[in-house]
C-alpha cells in the first residue's frame, strides 16, 4: 500500500505520481527471491530500454493479461501468428524485437529450470547472495550500471537471454533489492535492509 504520510520522505524518482509511489513503497529495493517474479521482471525491464520504468509500470497489468499471467511455459510455445496478435495490441508496448524478446526469454529461463538451476540462485549469485546496501545522499550518485551488473548481463547472454544489458540488469538489481538504492534519506532505505527479519511467508 502507499503511504500518504505528508512526512515521510522519498526518493525524488517516484516523484507525485501515485502508482510510482505505490511501487517505490512496496517494490522497489525490497529483496525478491521468487522465480516467477523474477522472470517478471526481466520481461518488464528488457521492455523499459529505451523508455522510462512510468511507462512500463503503467502497462504492467495489461502485459500480465495477454502474456498468460508471465506464465514461461506458455510464453515459450507463442508462435509467430501469436506475435503478430500480440502486435496489434494497443495495450501493450508494440516493439516487434521485444515482443520475439519475451518468447526468446521464456525458453532461456525454461532451459536454467531444466538444468536444475532456479533463476532466484542464479541471479543472486552475482551479488554472492546478499543485497548490496548503498548510501547515496544525491539521486545523481546512484550509478546506471556497476561490474555486478556487467557480468549478470553477460551471463544472462550467455544463457541465452536477450535485452539484459548491463543497464538493464542493474534496473533489475534495483527492482528485486540485490541492491539498495533508495537514498539513506528515503524512509525505505532502512526498511529494505530489514528484509532477514521478514518471516519467509513475508518474503517476496
Amino acid at each position: 500500500m502507499t503511504t500518504n504520510d505528508p512526512t515521510l520522505r522519498r526518493c525524488e524518482w517516484c516523484g507525485e505520481d501515485e502508482l510510482y509511489q505505490h511501487y517505490h513503497d512496496n517494490e522497489w529495493g525490497m529483496p525478491l527471491f521468487n522465480d516467477e517474479i523474477l522472470f517478471e521482471f526481466i520481461l518488464l525491464e528488457g521492455v523499459q530500454a529505451g523508455l522510462s520504468w512510468i511507462t512500463v509500470l503503467k502497462r504492467r497489468e495489461n502485459y500480465r493479461k495477454v502474456y498468460d499471467q508471465f506464465n514461461a511455459e506458455k510464453i515459450a510455445r507463442y508462435t509467430p501468428k501469436k506475435i503478430e496478435k500480440l502486435l496489434q495490441n494497443p495495450q501493450i508496448i508494440r516493439n516487434r524485437l521485444k515482443v520475439q524478446s519475451a518468447v526468446k526469454n521464456a525458453k532461456a529461463y525454461l532451459a536454467l529450470k531444466d538444468q536444475g538451476i532456479t533463476l532466484s540462485d542464479f541471479l543472486w549469485s552475482f551479488v554472492d547472495g546478499e543485497p548490496i546496501v548503498n548510501k547515496w545522499t544525491k539521486s545523481n550518485q546512484v550509478p546506471a550500471t556497476t561490474p555486478e551488473s556487467e557480468r549478470m548481463s553477460k551471463e544472462l547472454k550467455r544463457k541465452g537471454f536477450n535485452f539484459v544489458g548491463p543497464t538493464i540488469t542493474y534496473a533489475l538489481m534495483q527492482s528485486a533489492g540485490m541492491v539498495n538504492d533508495h537514498l539513506v534519506s528515503c524512509f525505505r532505505h532502512d526498511e529494505c535492509n530489514n528484509y532477514k527479519n521478514l518471516s519467509s511467508a513475508k518474503r517476496r
